[in-house]
């Protein structure tokens, strides 16, 4: 399975599960890179710290993520992460769409 660049610069990604209420890859992170900050109307994200040392700012505070670390990105709540490091780092990423009933 080959990592397909993203639309921002410095990531890339191996999509591992797609579907109609969510989804799941891993996402490489490049040294000095950064994912601005951005929200899903109608979707959950979470992110696992697989490898590296990366940044998120969630909800306008900052955190730092070692490998381990779990954080949720609810939606409609602004988030960014960034890699201030020199080395790579890898999130295993997923996605769960709200449905409305």
């Amino acid at each position: 399975m080959e990592w397909t660049a993203s639309n921002v610069k410095g990531f890339c990604g191996k999509q591992l599960l797609g579907m109609d209420n969510g989804s799941v890859k891993l996402v490489r992170v490049e040294p000095q890179s950064d994912y601005p900050l951005n929200r899903h109307p109608d979707k959950t994200e979470y992110a696992y710290v697989v490898d590296g040392n990366l940044e998120f700012t969630i909800d306008n505070e900052a955190y730092h993520g070692a490998p381990g670390d779990f954080f949720i990105f609810l939606a409609m709540i602004m988030y960014a992460i960034h890699n201030r490091t020199n080395e790579p780092g890898t999130l295993l990423v997923g996605a769960i769409i709200e449905t409305k009933q």
